[in-house]
């Protein structure tokens, strides 16, 4: 069972886990899945690849008598994709998007003894203006398509809450100032005024305590953390910046007071950190920083897209870090907070990405952009996160190089995001027929086969300048009425080559085992040989399913040496 806290940036001390098992119930027959797993993965208990639309979950529960006179949240860490959740008979709310959290306040429904919850999913498989990812709608997976997923796939919990409460906490850093911005939200019911009590502390060390007086529910602080004017900016903390050689984390302590009555606690953290472009490069901290990226498609062989227990979400980084990669890049898929927990905590670039939907209309642009904007708040504390690609490849905007309604969608939700967060790269469409973008994401595995000189040097010449770079890439690189505006130029997908035991499985190329190593250093020495390129993606981390293109199996165990593999990533270093 997944017994972890599933919101690691906003948490409260008193909850309750209502994952386990829970009576599911698929086409009128009633079976046991274990939650938060999806019924068509082994790691439920039924791993059956369904073709129904609609399913249903129930379940009893007991609320703790401690909890009584106060709100009673139910939340729901992601389902997808529409729900209806209902509590002792009476509908406390519905949710659609299967990517981002909600929660409903139960209070009302409680009778203080055996409670139960039901919960109506629909899931339409072959809708194709719903957000769905790399999720397959046939019977069986092909290509680069996968398994779906059904309902419930992340935490579900309670926990109890007074009426004055903090809604959000949100940490904007500015290194150069030394300074972190604190905006916080409290409960539309806060009595007024009231007391936000703050403690930020590094390494258990105080570096901040005070409190600020609350008249309004929305407030703000700005925290010299660095001690740069008490020092009159004589003091330059850069050991204290947050990267991924140095994961450095300051934990903070919200606390929200009615005169003597504590109302509510809150823990989180935040990191010190700047990204930004400059001459043709990314910056981390006012330094040019290359980016060493694995294509990550958050995918378990025996539970899909959730993975089997929080230690995996650590294990994937460690791994990656041990190969010599500085980050990755989500695909198609907004994972799992606790990923991002790790990725603070460990060191770890985290480009994040949000299911496509397939075919364009307004209700499905409509759909997307909510969710995109849900996704940017839930997620705006986590330092790791240093990239928003909206779109990928073109898909759910198959008209976009010439069809002005898709381009306007395309620059809307790059706006959208540089609105909501101006402290991160924002990337309108990853890998070509882009608008504005402030990186120009390349997407090409046209580095030719080994007995291909030709295209061999192709490849690597293309690489080099902007103007012949198209060569190699499947379509367009701007977007009609678009153009090269010098962004830095990263190649977002490459590689893709697949080895496997029988040789059997799907790739962008395929090669024996025994000489993967020699065709991976050859691909990144014509990476590395160019100056316009300033960081890569490698197509990928983990097999999945029909694809053994990864660099670890689908159970996540290293196909190679990861030494070996650090080596040749290590060749280049900005």
């Amino acid at each position: 069972m997944r017994d972890e806290y599933p919101r690691p940036d906003f948490v409260r001390s008193e909850w309750v886990n209502l994952n386990g098992a829970w009576d599911f119930y698929l086409g009128g027959d009633k079976r046991s899945i274990e939650v938060p797993y999806v019924c068509q993965c082994r790691k439920s208990g039924i791993g059956e690849r369904i073709c129904e639309d609609a399913v249903v979950y129930e379940r009893t529960f007991f609320v703790p008598d401690t909890w009584k006179g106060r709100s009673v949240l139910l939340n729901f860490g992601a389902v997808d994709y529409f729900c209806r959740v209902w509590v002792n008979g009476q509908c406390v709310g519905t949710h659609s998007g299967g990517q981002t959290p909600f929660s409903f306040d139960v209070t009302h429904c409680l009778n203080w003894g055996e409670e139960c919850i039901r919960v109506e999913v629909e899931d339409w498989l072959k809708n194709e203006q719903i957000a769905r990812g790399k999720q397959y709608w046939e019977d069986e997976s092909s290509f680069i398509w996968y398994t779906p997923s059904t309902g419930i796939w992340q935490t579900v919990w309670l926990e109890p809450v007074s009426a004055s409460r903090f809604s959000w906490i949100r940490f904007t850093p500015d290194i150069d100032e030394g300074t972190v911005k604190i905006d916080y939200r409290l409960e539309q019911g806060t009595a007024l005024p009231c007391e936000a009590m703050i403690t930020i502390c590094r390494e258990e060390k105080p570096v901040f305590k005070g409190t600020v007086w609350c008249r309004e529910l929305c407030n703000t602080i700005t925290v010299d953390v660095f001690q740069k004017k008490a020092l009159n900016g004589s003091f330059h903390f850069v050991g204290a910046y947050w990267s991924p050689e140095n994961p450095n984390l300051y934990e903070v302590t919200m606390t929200l007071k009615n005169g003597t009555e504590v109302t509510d606690r809150v823990e989180s953290y935040f990191g010190m950190r700047k990204v930004r472009i400059e001459g043709g490069k990314i910056y981390l901290n006012n330094q040019p920083y290359y980016q060493k990226l694995l294509l990550d498609q958050g995918y378990w062989e025996e539970s899909l897209i959730t993975a089997p227990s929080d230690e995996d979400y650590k294990n994937d980084i460690l791994m990656s870090k041990a190969m010599g990669f500085n980050g990755c890049r989500k695909h198609e898929k907004v994972e799992d907070p606790r990923f991002l927990y790790w990725a603070d905590h460990l060191g770890f670039l985290v480009w994040e990405a949000m299911a496509s939907f397939w075919v364009y209309t307004p209700e499905g642009a409509c759909a997307f952009m909510r969710e995109w904007m849900d996704v940017i708040r839930r997620d705006y504390n986590h330092p790791s996160i240093i990239v928003w690609g909206m779109l990928n490849e073109s898909w759910g905007v198959p008209g976009i190089y010439e069809n002005q309604e898709q381009q306007s969608f395309s620059k809307s939700l790059y706006y959208m995001a540089r609105s909501l967060d101006s402290t991160r790269l924002v990337i309108s469409n990853d890998g070509w027929e882009m608008t504005d973008t402030d990186i120009c994401a390349v997407h090409s595995y046209q580095h030719g086969r080994e007995d291909d000189q030709k295209q061999q040097e192709l490849y690597k010449n293309c690489l080099k300048e902007i103007d012949e770079l198209p060569e190699i890439v499947e379509k367009r690189l701007f977007a009609k009425g678009h153009s090269y505006q010098k962004q830095p130029v990263v190649l977002t997908e490459f590689g893709g080559i697949a080895v496997s035991e029988d040789e059997s499985g799907w790739g962008y190329t395929a090669i024996g085992r025994s000489e993967f190593l020699k065709e991976y250093s050859r691909i990144l020495d014509a990476v590395y040989d160019s100056d316009l390129i300033c960081g890569y993606c490698y197509t990928q981390l983990t097999d999945v399913e029909q694809e053994t293109n990864g660099l670890l199996t689908s159970t996540h165990q290293y196909k190679f040496d990861p030494e070996k593999i650090k080596e040749i990533n290590d060749r280049r270093r900005t």
